[in-house]
């Protein structure tokens, strides 16, 4: 099911809703409120006394830029994810999330920009920009206090080094390997894999 802000009756998703009443998903501030704000946010964040950062921060951002959010720095995890589902959601190869805690997450505007797609039969939702269609934000049904995100989103470092693979027997075999690359002879800029060396056959024996 996909949920659009356009739509008639249209809701936000309960974890967005919940979050803008408990300030762990917060709009943007404004300008005369910004120091309560701040102060409110880093103690709904990590647990910390009001007016102590819990932590540094990495920000990111869809493509257009109207949905910003950032995360407590470390990370949870990282990881390199292979599977048919993430693959055909971007439109890639395979995708890198970057894992973080609920509590250590917060959208800083354009909360009502977020749209999502559930697949109840796979026990997953993912939310995209409803402006631009960048994917945000991957959820799992047995995760529920877990929230993974496009590192390719973040402008920063998040603390943690993508080192895990996932779902990697459902990975394509048309995806970069690694293998060297060379000029493309007439293209500035391109380079590309030469072709593998075909094995030659033997001589048949003459006799």
């Amino acid at each position: 099911m996909v949920e659009r802000p356009g739509d008639r009756g249209w809701i936000l998703p309960t974890w967005l809703r919940d979050g803008m009443a408990a300030g762990i998903v917060r709009p943007e501030p404004a300008p005369s409120n910004a120091g309560e704000d701040q102060l409110k946010m880093g103690k709904s964040a990590g647990g910390t006394k009001a007016g102590k950062a819990s932590a540094v921060q990495a920000m990111g951002q869809c493509v257009c830029g109207e949905v910003r959010f950032e995360i407590d720095v470390p990370a949870f995890w990282a990881w390199h994810d292979h599977s048919e589902a993430s693959r055909q959601a971007h439109g890639c190869a395979y995708v890198t999330y970057v894992g973080s805690w609920r509590s250590r997450f917060r959208i800083l505007g354009g909360a009502e920009r977020v749209s999502r797609f559930e697949d109840a039969a796979a026990g997953t939702t993912r939310s995209f920009c409803g402006r631009c269609g960048t994917p945000l934000f991957y959820e799992r049904r047995r995760s529920p206090h877990m929230v993974d995100i496009p590192r390719a989103l973040f402008a920063s470092r998040t603390g943690r080094e993508p080192r895990y693979h996932l779902a990697v027997e459902e990975a394509v075999d048309w995806a970069y390997g690694g293998r060297p690359l060379a000029p493309l002879k007439g293209y500035p800029g391109v380079v590309w894999e030469r072709p593998r060396a075909r094995k030659r056959r033997p001589p048949e024996p003459m006799f």
